[in-house]
């Protein structure tokens, strides 16, 4: 309190880290002859609630990557406004608005419904943090909600910013973002790019830069360490590269990370591996020196994407990503821990002693439960991500089974073609064999008349494999009722074939079993079939024999 006191007397209230005033840049309003952004490419849901804001009297930009990825000639998948408008008062000028978040709180404007909603973030341009203004609070964030419900602006001992809803103008606002290629800010109506850190000429030289010291920046938000490597994988593809003085403290700065929720940390490593980019975070992660310590199942992954069959989920991963198909991080850590899975099942599957292995499916179970305490913890393995794991490993031995109606039941699991994924990637590793996912492919798209055919061929198959002799119906085409006197040769070959009982067992001809060598001539004998006596005792024989 009294360095505050003593601060303000001195015209020292809004110092930065270092005492010296907080550098919020000089504003640059750069028109379209320079940026060259195509206004075309933005989004007009986007140019929807910008207008709206500024009708009310408030100012509206997009701002963040979406002006970065216009200014590079890109079409944004999202696009952000930041306005001088409160969330309450954002929230009064839309139809579909919420307001979300505690640490930061904003407004998402809801456009569409179902699979064709899109939503369009707002937030408020937030005053410049200055710790030593920040009302401080011990402990952390989760340890310390009591102490933080009342207060709007507060960071823990090390500098870390626990609560900050307090409101600023734009120049403040772009200094509390993180790389200056993210905090520049677009008017769509008069197409002019307001900059205040010199991001058009970062992205032009492609240069990744942190605003501020990168250190102090690391320590006010630890999760900007992820994001930055997040922000190298994505743009690595069109040559961007980390200033020096913002990559120089980064691996060093990882144990921050201690401090954030795990809940945060899972969502940042999903954030990584489903945004189109994850195998080159991952190359990311291991060229700056942090490949491991940010997050326990992010080490596993990292530690795994070389391993063939991670490294083609990954890859399914980014694909989808790019033809704009949805991803669910279930398929993806499913992959990830199946091995876990697949040597904990085997291990159960094996005989102790005199014993008999237990269940296929009971063992399976076992294996799952035990990686679930293992591997994932409480984050999220007891909800639905966990649920539909679970579900897509419990499937695998179902695919075995293509008999009977089992089939039928399992492809129409809400799952199955999370299920059936799983298994495709498997026989690309050569784990199965690719005629099982190929059958289930085609079973999956053929009509009900197909199915049955599907099932009842099989059958046949699975029943000829067996090794006992096979039943052979009357409707069947080789049945003997089909071969006529002009055609003995067919007669012998059942028998050869074991089909319908021609031949014992033990080498004797049944009962009114024809003669291969009889006269052609002669009229056929008429078969007589040999009824099976029920097991247990003995009835008494059918007339006849």
């Amino acid at each position: 309190m009294i360095k505050k006191f003593i601060n303000k007397l001195l015209g020292k209230s809004g110092s930065g880290p270092s005492g010296q005033p907080p550098k919020f840049g000089k504003r640059e309003d750069v028109p379209v002859s320079v940026h060259g952004i195509d206004p075309k490419l933005v989004d007009q849901r986007a140019l929807d609630v910008v207008h709206t804001l500024k009708q009310a009297g408030f100012e509206a930009y997009i701002v963040g990557g979406a002006v970065r990825d216009l200014l590079l000639g890109l079409r944004p998948k999202d696009f952000d406004v930041a306005t001088s408008a409160t969330p309450e008062q954002v929230k009064s000028l839309f139809r579909r608005a919420f307001i979300i978040g505690r640490r930061f709180r904003i407004v998402h404007v809801v456009y569409g419904r179902g699979r064709d909603n899109e939503v369009i973030e707002v937030s408020t341009f937030r005053a410049y943090l200055d710790s030593a203004d920040a009302e401080q609070v011990k402990g952390n964030e989760r340890t310390s909600k009591g102490e933080l419900s009342g207060m709007k602006h507060a960071v823990d001992a090390s500098g870390r910013v626990l609560r900050d809803n307090v409101w600023g103008p734009i120049e403040h606002d772009a200094a509390r973002r993180d790389f200056t290629i993210n905090a520049m800010y677009y008017d769509p109506e008069s197409q002019t790019v307001v900059d205040f850190h010199h991001g058009i000429r970062d992205a032009k030289k492609l240069t990744l830069r942190m605003i501020g010291d990168a250190a102090t920046r690391y320590r006010e938000d630890p999760v900007r360490i992820i994001r930055a490597v997040r922000f190298a994988a994505k743009l690595s593809g069109l040559g961007f590269k980390f200033d020096a003085k913002t990559l120089a403290p980064l691996a060093s700065s990882h144990t921050l990370l201690a401090d954030v929720p795990q809940s945060r940390l899972f969502d940042e490593m999903l954030k990584l591996l489903q945004t189109g980019h994850s195998l080159a975070s991952i190359a990311q992660l291991k060229a700056v020196g942090l490949n491991t310590g940010i997050y326990p199942l992010l080490d596993v992954v990292v530690e795994r994407a070389d391993d063939e069959f991670v490294k083609l989920a990954l890859q399914d991963t980014d694909r989808r990503v790019g033809e704009n198909k949805p991803v669910a991080p279930s398929f993806l850590l499913a992959c990830v821990l199946w091995a876990d899975v697949r040597k904990g099942w085997s291990q159960r599957l094996q005989p102790r002693g005199n014993q008999r292995p237990p269940p296929a499916y009971g063992a399976l179970q076992d294996a799952v439960d035990e990686v679930f305490e293992s591997r994932i913890g409480d984050v999220s393995g007891r909800g639905k991500l966990g649920a539909d794991m679970r579900e897509i490993w419990m499937m695998q031995p179902r695919f075995d089974k293509r008999v009977g109606t089992s089939p039928f039941s399992l492809v129409e699991q809400p799952r199955f073609r999370a299920g059936f994924d799983f298994l495709r990637l498997r026989a690309q590793t050569g784990e199965v064999d690719e005629e099982l996912a190929h059958w289930w492919e085609t079973f999956s798209l053929a009509s009900d008349e197909v199915r049955e055919d599907m099932v009842d061929a099989q059958r046949k198959v699975t029943s000829s494999k067996g090794g006992g002799a096979r039943r052979v119906k009357r409707s069947d085409a080789e049945h003997p009722a089909h071969a006529t006197a002009t055609e003995p040769r067919l007669r012998p070959s059942l028998a050869q074939d074991g089909g319908d009982s021609m031949e014992a067992s033990d080498g004797s001809r049944a009962e009114g079993a024809e003669d291969p060598v009889a006269d052609e001539t002669a009229p056929a004998k008429k078969r007589r079939r040999r009824r099976r006596k029920p097991s247990g005792d003995g009835g008494p024989a059918p007339a006849g024999e």
